[in-house]
């Protein structure tokens, strides 16, 4: 699994199609496939960020979903933005919310056999 993070608009979907000469409509844009173990090609699932905020929203368990996700697809790649800079938020939802985005993070890079950072579309290889 490869893990691509960023801020917002740096470019990372971009840069990843290009380094992985990937076509665009085979992108998952915050969301991830319902039939895990049937998608046959290399996927991307861009905006991690928005859908572990949904699934919170929804009282869903996110952390063992992508654990699920990266089982059975070792090969996919995760665009995520950073969303832990900056100031905290006052409202308990989006506080729990880059709490558990951060921590979701974190183990995914742990467990990546590749994580770069994009900044301006330029990808800078942090493992």
């Amino acid at each position: 699994m490869k893990l691509i993070i960023g801020g917002c608009t740096q470019g990372k979907l971009d840069y990843v199609l290009q380094k992985y000469d990937m076509d665009a409509s085979k992108i998952w844009d915050g969301e991830i496939p319902k039939n895990i173990g049937e998608q046959k090609e290399p996927m991307v699932i861009n905006h991690l960020h928005n859908w572990i905020k949904s699934q919170i929203a929804q009282g869903g368990c996110p952390e063992k979903e992508i654990r699920t996700i990266v089982e059975h697809y070792p090969d996919c790649v995760i665009i995520s933005d950073e969303v832990g800079n900056g100031i905290v938020p006052t409202e308990t939802f989006e506080r729990e919310y880059r709490e558990r985005t951060g921590r979701i993070l974190v183990e995914l890079a742990k467990k990546a056999e590749e994580v770069e950072r994009v900044i301006c579309g330029i990808g800078q290889k942090i493992k």
